[in-house]
């Protein structure tokens, strides 16, 4: 989960150059407690009809 979180935030905080450490630390510290109180939660689960329509094409004979 880490690495998603990472990728998010190389591409919506740091997708620029930003010439100091301190203002690079306060973007990311400002882009964190934004993250952190949407608290949004990441869906590792889904159901076997949908799973079933995504994977047809490894698993044709199901």
């Amino acid at each position: 989960m880490a690495e998603i979180e990472l990728s998010v935030l190389k591409g919506q905080c740091l997708d620029r150059r930003i010439p100091e450490m301190a203002t690079m630390q306060a973007h990311v510290a400002a882009w964190e407690a934004a993250r952190n109180n949407r608290s949004r939660k990441i869906v590792w689960q889904f159901k076997t009809s949908d799973a079933r329509i995504k994977l047809k094409r490894l698993y044709q004979n199901l």
